[in-house]
């Protein structure tokens, strides 16, 4: 049996343990930033890392949903590439700080693997300590017979029947039974406010759902580095959520967007102590949801 990793790591940690572990760019940008996070990770990244796409390794079939979960097979053949095996020791990390990289913690997890770990402070951090980095595009790995397997833990991932369902227990039993709902999206678009980046598609929430925005979770390291983003402790984290009326005892779904914000609740929760059996991510989020005509959409203002 493998044994179990630290969820969170500082730079100097994988720094010193480097080539002890395999490495994932996870970077990712909303298109309106006009951003290429691959040709910024062959510019720069953490030696030895390779790019996973959030865009490209997904479930192709659902063209409406932006980056759904891949598909094991492809999910499997994906690690294969990048030469990790169902034992290694994975650390994921982005440009953000703490950000896209949790949603590839969460794939990892809904795949089985449990041995990863997020960079604490990103790509950023790593370069506060002015560590090396290095260019290019390393070359696909050379697995031999050795092939990833895939192992899904449907638990961890909830779709729109599976919210839809839950959302009639919590008004039947006026938001006392059935998993809480927590949406990472802005207040903005959580009340209806403010519209939603796709266009088209309506702002609001579901019925209950409680909103507890991404970027109450992290914080900057310090004044000296304003840009790099760390998760907060946990007794801040724990703050935050009891402060919004979430119960930290009862059953937990993540949605925000589309997957990849709700994906940093979830790792936060679990930093908390919150149970991986109480916790789940809606994978198509508020973009299912809200594209589906039947949906029920509840607006603030």
């Amino acid at each position: 049996m493998s044994s179990p990793v630290s969820r969170l790591v500082s730079a100097p940690w994988l720094h010193d343990n480097l080539k002890s572990v395999k490495v994932l760019d996870c970077s990712w940008y909303l298109p309106f930033l006009n951003r290429n996070a691959k040709e910024e990770f062959v510019s720069s990244h953490i030696p030895g890392a390779r790019f996973f796409g959030i865009d490209e390794i997904k479930d192709f079939s659902k063209a409406d949903l932006p980056h759904m979960l891949p598909l094991p097979e492809f999910f499997g053949a994906s690690m294969d590439k990048f030469g990790i095996s169902n034992d290694d020791h994975v650390v994921v990390y982005d440009t953000a700080g703490v950000g896209p990289a949790c949603r590839v913690f969460w794939t990892l997890h809904a795949m089985g693997h449990d041995r990863v770990s997020v960079l604490d402070g990103g790509l950023p951090s790593w370069a506060a300590e002015k560590y090396e980095t290095e260019t290019g595009e390393p070359q696909a790995e050379v697995t031999g017979s050795k092939k990833y397997v895939a192992q899904p833990v449907g638990r961890l991932v909830c779709d729109y029947a599976d919210v839809v369902g839950n959302i009639e227990q919590l008004k039947v039993s006026g938001g006392k039974q059935g998993r809480q709902i927590v949406d990472a999206r802005p207040n903005g678009r959580f009340t209806g406010k403010d519209p939603e980046f796709r266009p088209g598609l309506s702002s609001g929430h579901m019925p209950h759902a409680i909103s507890v925005p991404f970027t109450e979770v992290t914080e900057a390291s310090d004044a000296a580095h304003p840009l790099v983003q760390k998760l907060k402790s946990p007794k801040d984290i724990r703050r935050v959520f009891e402060s919004r009326g979430v119960d930290l005892d009862r059953p937990i779904i993540a949605s925000c967007g589309s997957g990849v914000t709700a994906s940093i609740l979830y790792f936060a929760l679990l930093n908390v102590g919150v149970s991986p059996s109480n916790l789940a991510v809606y994978d198509g989020s508020w973009t299912e949801y809200a594209l589906n005509p039947y949906s029920e959409i509840v607006k603030d203002v």
